[in-house]
């Protein structure tokens, strides 16, 4: 029989399900373990995730979760939601924040996948021991209307030293969007002139420019959970992955596996697909923000795809009956504890 989830106080607990709260309440209310998940135009993932958490039979629920318009402090009725489109609608990351402070576990964590950036993301890689390429964050090229370049931007230094950005960098190079994915606004530039039309034509955009990895194979690493890695072969010319096990040898690929799991627990995310260019035998990490990654039948094959069903079906019960610490929620419950007490003396 799987366990409540957070229990923070269940005064509201009465009138939890109608979506209202008891005046100025916000007390975190308990239910039984529920999972919501939250997607985009998927069809092949949902539908096979939904079944393999009914088929393992834990007593713990699991369906699509519906979004309305939601009051402060309003109650959620699930112990983990897992977020596979917010990144797209900002009202859905506004709600998944509100969830977490009401005691709901959420895969992703929104407030470290608003926060994150790949040009953070090479700094971190670099401090935890991870081949990265070499990378330059770049002063955007265009601003909002209300940003006066004389005034506004003092701080900014102009012009831009490309001089340095190409020495540092080399090229070929690679300019991308620091928050983007899905291969959009992804360019290789092959001198200085390719560089700064696109870089000229990025419009608002914040910019990354990378070293250019000339590798000898490229993976990709789906990692759940903080602790199951699958290392696949990936094509990214033809962005497909390739079914073949042992494609690296057993020491190389134990190393990506090994990189991968300290990228991922480093950012706090629970699935995520980390990139690796490798290059005379060694994998540098590419690319490892995809808090979404892609998990469809027809870009993973059925092999992949099935260890990725069961596997998220296996995490999502297990947070959901026993979340882990979040230290987001602990001034929140030590003040709602605070504030009842203060009202029962």
């Amino acid at each position: 029989m799987a366990g409540k989830g957070p229990a923070y106080g269940a005064e509201a607990a009465s009138v939890a399900l109608s979506g209202i709260l008891p005046p100025a309440s916000g007390a975190f209310v308990t239910f039984d373990p529920r999972i919501g998940l939250l997607v985009g135009r998927e069809w092949s993932f949902p539908p096979a995730f939904l079944d393999a958490v009914a088929r393992r039979q834990s007593g713990v629920r699991a369906d699509f979760i519906t979004l309305d318009a939601t009051r402060m402090a309003q109650p959620i009725p699930y112990t983990l939601i897992i977020d596979r489109i917010s990144h797209e609608v900002g009202f859905y990351r506004a709600v998944l924040k509100h969830a977490v402070r009401m005691g709901v576990t959420v895969v992703n964590n929104p407030f470290m996948w608003s926060a994150d950036d790949k040009f953070y993301d090479a700094t971190l890689a670099v401090q935890h021991g991870v081949a990265h390429p070499r990378t330059v964050v770049l002063p955007n090229k265009d601003y909002i209307p209300g940003i006066s370049h004389t005034e506004s931007l003092r701080n900014l230094a102009y012009p831009l030293d490309w001089a340095g950005v190409a020495e540092y960098i080399g090229f070929p190079c690679v300019l991308k969007d620091a928050h983007g994915g899905g291969w959009r606004d992804v360019y290789v530039c092959e001198t200085m002139e390719e560089l700064l039309r696109h870089y000229n034509h990025s419009g608002l955009l914040t910019m990354v420019v990378q070293e250019f990895i000339r590798w000898d194979a490229y993976v990709r690493c789906m990692v759940l959970g903080r602790e199951h890695v699958l290392v696949m072969p990936y094509d990214p010319r033809e962005r497909r992955y390739i079914p073949d096990p042992g494609f690296l040898g057993a020491e190389l690929e134990s190393r990506c596996a090994a990189d991968a799991l300290t990228l991922c627990r480093a950012l706090g995310y629970d699935m995520n697909t980390v990139e690796f260019a490798v290059k005379d035998g060694v994998p540098y990490a590419i690319d490892f923000m995809n808090p979404a990654p892609d998990m469809d039948i027809n870009s993973l094959t059925p092999t992949y795809f099935e260890w990725v069903v069961e596997h998220m079906a296996d995490l999502a019960i297990k947070l959901a009956t026993a979340p882990r610490p979040d230290p987001m929620r602990e001034p929140l419950i030590a003040a709602s504890g605070a504030a009842q007490s203060q009202r029962k003396g």
